[in-house]
């Protein structure tokens, strides 16, 4: 008899993070926010705000512009930037950072920043190109004998045939072209377009001749190309002013030593120059006037703000003044305390002049209501079955300790369950899991009453 085995399907378990469960900002066309949607439950006046912040982006109003999302911890403020990216669509580049990143060892504050700025701004350029496109029929590299001797053969010339709905066409490639196939991962069955003048290879998709084939990754499947092989196309391209930068700012390698050094040796983080920066966007602006390439202000969302100092928010002042700017987005927990590095107190830790440029956003604490609704969700998300006791007992422990603390205890619980034999988690596990794990403020209760046991 033969023994066979159940195995366990190996399609991807997405990961599940902390905002997993956002997928937009959840607002009527109107505007107006629906109390429970997108992943987001209540902080309504947020979302309405955000979301008109989001209009002013789409027409372009927004530029320079910069919002502070101010609250208590778990309040929400990283799920609204992450709306607004997830509202914006994948076109608008959004580039969040944490308020520490600038303090690097090698790279000064105010280069970080400029670099996030500059990853934030997208561009869209359109060009007319000459381009051979078509569905892969054949793919062979022709080898001879190397010429340098030795035993190698070496890649003489790739023949690759093409064909679209009007017709097939062989065309006859440079080896180095081959090299760009390779690192393409083009095979026999993709649409792809090679452009005439430089050889740059772009694999489109697979053709969707091949769509009923079972694929374990998730293919984007492109209909067979219309016209002949060889043509004129409009390419559009989506870049940020950060990738135009780092592509002028490394040395174009030749075949020299140095360029061979370069890439053995790993690559250091090198500073773009602001002279470099300002060539870019005199070419950028000379694109713009001529109407080949189009500016998409993006988002910078820098979380915990007050970790700036006066340096980096000196800075910020002069870079939101600037013509090619994006719409920046802080957040910050704080309430009135010290700018970082002065002993200057001010509200949210930000300085009074850079307050003055900020809308605030306030997002509000959470009730027991509408914790027990995220808690749900959060239950959902990591595929939990939880009883509607359990709960109200979460949101209860939400509402003494904070919202943070009841999501964790969530995934302990189950894998407590589970232990206990049962799929769904009841009271019980919860009630086992709070006597392991301790909350903030449970903590400092117990470091209070046994002050004398600890070093201070």
């Amino acid at each position: 008899m033969m023994k066979i085995e159940e195995v366990q399907s190996t399609t991807k378990k997405q990961r599940v993070a902390t905002h997993t469960h956002i997928r937009g900002l959840g607002l009527e066309p109107s505007g107006k926010a629906i109390h429970m949607a997108a992943g987001f439950v209540g902080q309504v006046g947020a979302r309405e705000a955000a979301g008109l912040v989001v209009d002013m982006i789409r027409q372009k109003k927004m530029a320079g512009r910069a919002l502070l999302l101010a609250g208590p911890p778990g309040t929400g403020k990283t799920a609204l930037a992450l709306g607004i990216a997830q509202e914006l669509g994948s076109k608008v580049p959004f580039c969040p950072m944490v308020g520490s990143e600038v303090y690097s060892s090698e790279v000064k504050k105010t280069e970080v920043l400029m670099e996030n700025f500059r990853r934030s701004i997208g561009l869209r350029i359109k060009e007319n190109k000459e381009v051979y496109e078509g569905e892969v029929t054949e793919l062979s590299p022709e080898e001879t004998e190397s010429t340098t001797g030795g035993y190698g053969k070496s890649i003489s010339h790739v023949i690759i045939g093409l064909k679209t709905v009007k017709g097939t066409k062989q065309l006859k490639l440079d080896p180095t072209i081959y090299d760009a196939l390779i690192k393409e991962k083009v095979a026999v069955g993709d649409v792809i377009y090679i452009e005439a003048n430089s050889g740059a290879v772009k694999r489109v998709g697979r053709s969707d001749a091949f769509a009923s084939e079972f694929d374990l990754e998730a293919e984007e499947y492109v209909p067979l190309p219309k016209g002949e092989v060889h043509k004129k196309k409009e390419i559009v391209q989506d870049v940020t002013l950060h990738d135009l930068d780092a592509a002028n700012a490394r040395p174009q390698g030749g075949q020299d030593i140095l360029s061979l050094m370069g890439q053995m040796m790993k690559p250091r983080k090198t500073e773009i120059t602001d002279k470099l920066r300002q060539e870019i966007n005199k070419v950028v602006n000379r694109y713009i006037d001529e109407g080949v390439a189009e500016l998409v202000p993006g988002v910078l969302f820098i979380d915990e703000v007050h970790m700036l100092d006066m340096e980096c928010f000196s800075y910020l002042n002069r870079a939101l003044e600037s013509s090619l700017s994006p719409i920046v987005i802080f957040a910050t927990n704080r309430g009135i305390c010290n700018v970082r590095g002065t002993d200057m107190s001010s509200p949210h830790g930000v300085p009074v002049d850079l307050l003055d440029r900020l809308v605030i956003i306030r997002t509000e604490t959470y009730g027991p209501a509408d914790m027990m609704q995220i808690l749900a969700i959060r239950a959902q998300v990591e595929e939990l079955v939880i009883d509607e006791e359990s709960l109200i007992y979460l949101g209860e422990i939400g509402q003494q300790a904070s919202l943070r603390h009841s999501v964790q205890l969530l995934s302990p619980a189950s894998i407590v369950a589970k232990m206990n034999g049962r799929d769904n988690i009841c009271k019980a596990d919860l009630q086992e899991v709070t006597t392991l794990y301790l909350d903030a403020k449970s903590s400092a209760r117990l470091l209070q009453e046994n002050q004398e046991r600890y070093i201070s």
